[in-house]
């Protein structure tokens, strides 16, 4: 039977944060972390922050972070940890506890677990403190309940659960490369967006497609009609859509964004936008939906474009990066105004083209949704035996 001990009794030394001072950036030197570099379980090493070598040396004197540390985000991602899998030296910023584990009492990666479970985010959640950006004291932490089997126990459920860790990062990988497949079948057939190497007519997008056609032309519209309501969050990163939200047309025809079947959505707003959210709107209830106000929505016109080269042009980081150089507004509220979209120059394949390349991304989509399907009851199988190990 486990016993349940608080956070502190089982690390070799006190938890504390990282330093307090507003760190001063470079290109170079020693790697800073914060919040926004810790995932569950995992650390990006790859969009690191850096401060010079005077601010790290005062930094290294009070905090030296080691292989098998663990990084608690305090704000952000609150309560979402994730294990020093690095000899590597660096700094963090107050946003990050560190928790070291003692190796005589808890297994390093049990103890990751054990933090990222279900329970241990319960607990995070009641004892957040302040306004607008929420953040946990280092007084709870120290006192997050943690229950601890025997050395062996705790061996055994981290090899299954690293062997499950290791599963969903492959099919998740496997997605990544999927589309990244997609994208270069798309630069094969038409080239990358901006250029032009097969000397199609130059066009505004705006002549490729209507760009938030208005409700009023669709006479489908009338109260009591079931559609789909797809909010900012029911968009992904990759292309997916969330249309299960079902609603009435009164209750959602003023003040939404209206859309229709195989319409492209465009995520307009920071840092939306520049994160890549979009979708071809599939799966609408009776082929119409409502959404946020923060899409801009690109419709195919017949003979000239096709929904799957639309989506595709507009999830090209090179398209994103231009469009947030367009953006309007302030910190925080900036958007692509719609005249950009409607003013930029692209190329105008042939249709046929367009609808050959959309055979090829279908064929795709197809090989993704198996491999999602894998995924989901891959995460599926995890939660539960987290809450088996943990609860």
């Amino acid at each position: 039977m486990a016993n349940i001990y608080p956070l502190k009794e089982l690390c070799s030394n006190e938890i504390t944060d990282g330093t307090h001072k507003t760190p001063t950036y470079s290109d170079s030197g020693y790697i800073f972390l914060s919040s926004k570099n810790v995932t569950t379980e995992k650390i990006d090493w790859k969009n690191v922050s850096y401060i010079p070598e005077t601010l790290h040396n005062e930094l290294y004197n009070r905090l030296s972070p080691q292989k098998d540390d663990i990084l608690l985000a305090k704000n952000g991602t609150t309560g979402v940890a994730a294990i020093v899998d690095r000899d590597e030296i660096f700094d963090i910023y107050v946003s990050l506890a560190l928790v070291r584990p003692d190796p005589d009492k808890v297994v390093p990666r049990y103890l990751l677990y054990a933090i990222n479970s279900d329970t241990s985010k319960r607990y995070f959640n009641s004892h957040l403190k302040g306004i607008g950006v929420p953040n946990l004291h280092l007084t709870h932490i120290r006192e997050t309940p943690i229950r601890l089997p025997s050395k062996n126990e705790q061996q055994h459920i981290v090899e299954i659960l690293d062997k499950l860790t290791d599963l969903l990062s492959l099919r998740r990988q496997q997605l990544v490369k999927l589309d990244e497949l997609v994208k270069a079948r798309f630069v094969e057939m038409f080239g990358i967006p901006g250029t032009n190497p097969k000397g199609w007519d130059i066009k505004h997008l705006g002549d490729c497609c209507k760009l938030n056609p208005k409700k009023s032309c669709d006479e489908r519209l009338k109260n009591g009609l079931l559609l789909s309501f797809v909010p900012m969050p029911a968009v992904s990163e990759d292309g997916k859509i969330d249309g299960t939200d079902i609603r009435k047309y009164d209750e959602v025809k003023t003040g939404f964004t209206y859309f229709a079947e195989n319409d492209v959505l465009f995520a307009k707003i920071t840092p939306c936008m520049e994160n890549g959210k979009g979708a071809i709107a599939q799966g609408l209830r009776n082929g119409i939906g409502f959404g946020s106000t923060e899409f801009h929505v690109l419709r195919p016109v017949a003979g000239k474009s096709n929904p799957y080269w639309l989506y595709i042009l507009t999830s090209f980081s090179s398209f994103r990066k231009d469009a947030a150089k367009n953006m309007t507004g302030s910190a925080g509220q900036r958007r692509v105004p719609a005249s950009y979209l409607e003013s930029f120059n692209v190329f105008c394949p042939p249709i046929d083209l367009q609808e050959d390349f959309a055979l090829f991304a279908k064929k795709v989509n197809r090989q993704k949704l198996t491999i999602q399907q894998s995924l989901d009851k891959l995460e599926l199988l995890k939660k539960s035996l987290m809450q088996e190990y943990f609860e």
